[in-house]
Formats: C-alpha cells, structure tokens, sequence
C-alpha cells in the first residue's frame, strides 16, 4: 500500500481519535473530570490507557466502539498490516478506507458477515 496514502490514513485516524475523545470531554462532566484528573497528555493517547469504569461509563457504546476500531487500525498502520482485511487477508480499496478509514474487512467480506448477523 502507498505510503503517503498510509500517513493520510493515520493522521485521519488519529484526527478522529482526537475529535471523539473531544466531543466526549465537552459534552459529558463525568468524562471531563476524569481526563482533567489524569497526566497531561496527548488526548489521542488517552483513549489508549487502561480505561476505568467511570470512563467506560462516561464513553457512549458507540463512541466505545470506534475508538476501539480507530485503536485496532492505528496498530495494523505500526504492523504493516493496514489495508489487508482481517478475514481473507485481500486488500481493501483505498475508496472504502477513506471513507471508513477504521474498516477492517473488504466489501465483499462484510456483506457476507452483515448477512450472517440478521
């Protein structure tokens, strides 16, 4: 995979990290209190530390979820392994991962699995 499109793909990542964990720390005093209480750091690295229950809490399941995908993705980006889908190992197309950027299987895999789920 390029690397230039790589570099876009983890800033784009780390962007959105940064902007969900944001979003959370404006809208949610539980969550501010907790990322105030902490070291300062990198607010993209803070969703990275062991989570406790009041931050699992404050974090919406969906929020949750993504950062938990955004996380898994920036650790294929380090890997070598961003871009491959995690069920037939084939590439996924630049088009899918820019608008999904966290995606971890291609087109064809993800319709089978969203089938099997309904």
């Amino acid at each position: 995979m390029d690397r230039d499109f790589v570099a876009r793909m983890e800033k784009s990542l780390t962007d959105l990290k940064t902007e969900i964990i944001s979003n959370l720390i404006v809208s949610n005093e539980d969550f501010k209190e907790i990322v105030e209480g902490m070291d300062p750091k990198d607010l993209a690295d803070i969703a990275s530390d062991d989570i406790d229950r009041k931050m699992i809490e404050a974090i919406g399941a969906q929020d949750l979820k993504r950062l938990k995908l955004i996380d898994s993705a920036l650790t294929r980006i380090q890997q070598g392994k961003y871009g491959l889908c995690v069920k037939c190992g084939k590439r996924i197309p630049q088009d899918r991962l820019e608008a999904i950027p966290y995606a971890l299987m291609c087109i064809g895999c993800k319709t089978v699995e969203e089938r099997r789920n309904r």
